[in-house]
């Protein structure tokens, strides 16, 4: 298994808000811009998306109110296991310490191609998020969209 761990954010919510957004897995399809919808199918439990050809899905394995919420593959070309972690930040009692642990099932290849991918992009979500829970939008956000 090939273990891929995103940077530490801090989070300006505490752990049980931001735990309580990641609960339902609808709530990611919420996020995503209008022609983008139609390739995630999700229920509270299973999020599933077609990416570059290939579906990839994942089920919640486990929630630990407020700490942790665990995902496993369902559906995906190969097992992986991701855990969300909110954790209180040292500094300050009312904002979340928040990083994400990857687990994969790779080959030599795979992992060569795609860690380091993979390992930008969860640090990218994480900072997308402390960044919102800033008031800091996301390049190339467009708040008009999101007022339909």
């Amino acid at each position: 298994m090939t273990t891929i761990e995103s940077k530490h954010g801090i989070v300006s919510r505490q752990p049980h808000e931001l735990y309580m957004s990641f609960t339902d897995l609808q709530n990611f399809k919420a996020m995503l811009p209008e022609d983008k919808k139609d390739m995630i199918e999700a229920t509270f439990d299973t999020l599933q998306a077609t990416v570059q050809g290939f579906n990839i899905g994942v089920k919640v394995h486990e929630r630990v109110p407020y700490s942790r919420i665990e995902l496993v593959d369902y559906g995906a070309p190969f097992a992986f296991h991701i855990v969300l972690h909110f954790d209180p930040a040292a500094e300050d009692p009312f904002k979340t310490d928040f990083h994400i642990k990857v687990e994969a099932d790779l080959n030599l290849m795979m992992k060569m191609m795609l860690s380091g991918k993979l390992k930008e992009a969860l640090d990218k979500v994480v900072d997308g998020i402390a960044d919102a829970s800033n008031g800091k939008m996301p390049e190339g956000f467009d708040p008009k969209q999101w007022m339909k």
